[in-house]
């Protein structure tokens, strides 16, 4: 049973976010581990929280509504780039997926993996580089999330989705806005869904 702030925290997110399987991945996932003891108090505030490194844990009803376009299943291989704190990974992990999970942060990334170690959860591998590029030695995936604002679509990523994958990354500079990528065998189909704020995707792609 999750304590009662995090039930409080599923029962708000319920009312936008339909897809059950997400709602108890979020429920099964400590995000208190993912914070500094000094924020725990505030983990499941529906809130972005600082991680350091000008750096955030993204605001959970974002968080939910990126997986619940993602649809990540049990099986598939899912490339994430940005680590942050690992929080967005071990929820992937826990709907299924191995996750591949890349930061350019080192210490970011170290920190994740401990965090997701202690946490039992071993389908994640933490890496460090450059997310734009995406990992194409691990390629294709069946869904790729992309945690930071891009000014477009890393071509890189869209050539590294699987035939069936589904990309989800906040796209703009002043404006931004999720963005889904949906690959099928005749090509992409992008669509635009609501505002959101990130910190700047960096890279060469």
């Amino acid at each position: 049973m999750p304590p009662a702030p995090a039930q409080a925290l599923i029962g708000e997110l319920r009312a936008t976010i339909a897809d059950e399987r997400v709602l108890g991945a979020i429920a099964s996932v400590p995000r208190e581990r993912f914070v500094a003891p000094e924020l725990r108090e505030h983990a499941y505030d529906n809130v972005a929280l600082p991680i350091g490194h000008e750096q955030t844990i993204s605001q959970p009803l974002v968080v939910a509504r990126m997986l619940a376009l993602l649809q990540v299943g049990p099986g598939d291989r899912v490339l994430d780039v940005g680590t942050g704190s690992g929080y967005h990974a071990a929820l992937m992990a826990r709907l299924g997926a191995h996750v591949w999970s890349v930061e350019r942060n080192p210490t970011l990334s170290a920190a994740a993996a401990v965090v997701l170690k202690e946490l039992g959860i071993v389908t994640v591998t933490c890496t460090v580089g450059d997310g734009t590029l995406g990992l194409p030695e691990q390629a294709p995936f069946d869904a790729i999330n992309v945690a930071a604002s891009a000014a477009q679509i890393p071509a890189a990523l869209e050539r590294q989705m699987a035939i069936g994958g589904r990309l989800v990354v906040p796209v703009g500079t002043s404006e931004q806005y999720l963005v889904r990528v949906a690959r099928s065998a005749n090509g992409w189909q992008r669509e635009r869904y609501e505002p959101v704020r990130f910190v700047p995707l960096i890279g060469a792609g």
